[in-house]
């Protein structure tokens, strides 16, 4: 019995190994191969300082330029946010901004300054959120020595997963969030193929590590077919949040 298990595994693994395509056994490039087209040179950019934001990557859409022209009220019409030097501040009870430009996988970098003093406390408390796809929020929040629940504090997948530390600064610092993202993918009868994913740096720390996103996170509901770009989305949850330095990347991962 364990030679005829052995035998068939064996030609599994044979067989599988001959399958057009087969990263393992036909790679279209060998390795160390000088032919092999080399990766596009891009200017990294910049880092942040607390006085000065950094330098976007060459290839970074960038989302604010001392301006809101890349943005508008969900019905299209100008963003209402207020206009600083060098930030953008959240303008209470005028509603959510949108990003003209929609996106889909992407790699995201924006910088937050939470209101000071601090005021409130639990979700009351300098809470702000970004969604993408407008649709799955990375919380924004003042988690600094600021109790609340777990999947609602800075950087958590909002109603879903808690960040792995809490990497906030005290409020009157800027702060930052990396996001990697890779957004849901639908069959052309609607049923989900694959669920989106996303990795967070808060403050340059991990803080969510490629996780799957269980549908919106604002509703609580399951998918629902949707295009493979929409535009992301920063909340108006009434507190004077400010942020800067915001670009993004698309990313062509090829499915």
């Amino acid at each position: 019995m364990r030679k005829r298990l052995s035998l068939l595994i064996g030609v599994f693994i044979t067989v599988v190994g001959w399958l057009p395509g087969s990263a393992q056994t036909q790679p279209k490039w060998k390795p160390r191969d000088m032919s092999r087209p080399a990766p596009l040179i891009v200017d990294p950019g910049t880092p942040s300082t607390e006085s000065n934001p950094g330098r976007p990557p060459e290839d970074a859409i960038v989302l604010f330029d001392g301006n809101l022209s890349k943005w508008s009220q969900k019905d299209g019409s100008e963003a209402k946010w207020k206009v600083g030097s060098g930030y953008f501040e959240v303008v209470p009870k005028t509603g959510y901004i949108y990003s003209r430009q929609p996106f889909g996988d992407c790699q995201l970098h924006l910088e937050f300054f939470e209101p000071v003093p601090a005021v409130g406390e639990g979700q009351d408390r300098g809470n702000s959120g970004v969604f993408l796809m407008g649709l799955y929020e990375i919380q924004v929040l003042d988690s600094f020595k600021n109790k609340t629940y777990a999947d609602g504090q800075a950087a958590a997948v909002y109603g879903q997963y808690p960040p792995l530390v809490n990497a906030s600064r005290p409020p009157g610092h800027w702060q930052s969030y990396d996001i990697v993202f890779h957004g849901p993918r639908f069959e052309k009868d609607g049923k989900l193929a694959r669920s989106a994913r996303v990795t967070v740096f808060h403050n340059g720390v991990l803080v969510q590590d490629h996780v799957e996103i269980l549908g919106p996170t604002a509703t609580g509901k399951p998918y629902e077919p949707h295009p493979e770009k929409l535009p992301l989305a920063l909340q108006d949850h009434n507190h004077p949040v400010r942020f800067r330095n915001v670009w993004i990347r698309e990313l062509d991962t090829g499915n």
